[in-house]
């Protein structure tokens, strides 16, 4: 899907096996809107694109009631989150209230409108792309909307070898397009019930609640990983062990996830948009923290 970008797409494939979310934060241009319509192609999904922008509302992304003149009475009006993967392109661009407009359907995989429920069913996976808070025209998310995400990771660019063959190649199709469906909805619960099944022994699971606890005794950060953070660092390493054709997991497992899954969920004593910051202090954490054998 992204040439020379495997743990890109490793980890996005570990959020969707672990019922999770995944924010990607990067600059234009990169594939990330690429990213998600591949995976939605390769596994069957049934995708929409949202286009987040300074004047959407919240009824433009869930829905509402609107007046049918043939029955005389109002009926629901299902919003682009009613799909299975959900595009949120530019989530920072919309306004705090729009954003808080998925704080329930992303958590809850349902949507309440004037005291109906509405559910979505499953699967729902949404990748949400956000330019860097630097640009022009955005708005930070808060950390109850940064929660939601189970991992948040960036593309970067291409390493040079891999850009070039890329321009050499570039024919005008689409790639995406050709891509064949190599799973059904079936195989997906299937394999996302296998992520309950893997073992996670006593000793991989206290490293990663030392790693957690670490977070809340960090001088460089003011606010720790929750318990909620706990629990889907957990459930993320038992997807990432599944990814990796394995049935236990490890503490590389943990290593592996301890950045993308809880950077994003602490705050630092610096600038609380600077989320190197976040990251080189969970990286450091995980540094120190001696490794169980």
């Amino acid at each position: 899907m992204l040439r020379g970008k495997d743990d890109v797409v490793r980890l996005a494939v570990t959020a969707l096996l672990a019922g999770g979310h995944v924010l990607v934060e990067d600059v234009p241009g990169v594939g990330k809107t690429t990213l998600a319509r591949a995976l939605a192609a390769s596994l069957g999904l049934a995708f929409r694109r949202l286009q987040f922008t300074s004047d959407l509302m919240p009824a433009d992304v869930l829905g509402g009631n609107v007046y049918d003149p043939a029955t005389g009475a109002f009926r629901f009006r299902p919003g682009p989150v009613f799909t299975q993967l959900l595009l949120a392109d530019e989530i920072n661009r919309t306004t705090p209230k729009t954003q808080s407009a998925l704080l329930e359907v992303m958590d809850e995989r349902q949507v309440s409108i004037e005291g109906e429920t509405h559910d979505l069913g499953e699967p729902f996976f949404v990748v949400a792309t956000q330019n860097p808070d630097d640009f022009y025209g955005t708005y930070p998310l808060p950390e109850s909307q940064l929660d939601r995400f189970l991992v948040r990771l960036r593309i970067g660019y291409p390493a040079p070898d891999v850009e070039r063959a890329l321009l050499r190649e570039r024919d005008g199709r689409d790639p995406v397009a050709e891509l064949g469906r190599c799973w059904s909805l079936h195989d997906l619960a299937h394999a996302r019930r296998a992520v309950d099944a893997v073992r996670v022994d006593d000793a991989v699971t206290g490293y990663l609640h030392d790693l957690v606890l670490a977070t809340r005794e960090a001088p460089r950060l003011t606010l720790g990983a929750s318990t909620r953070a706990a629990l889907a660092l957990e459930r993320a390493v038992r997807a990432h062990a599944l990814v990796q054709s394995r049935e236990f997991a490890t503490p590389d497992d943990v290593q592996a996830l301890a950045v993308p899954v809880l950077a994003h969920r602490v705050r630092t004593t610096g600038d609380p948009l600077d989320r190197s910051l976040a990251e080189a202090a969970i990286r450091d954490l995980v540094h120190a923290l001696p490794v169980p054998v």
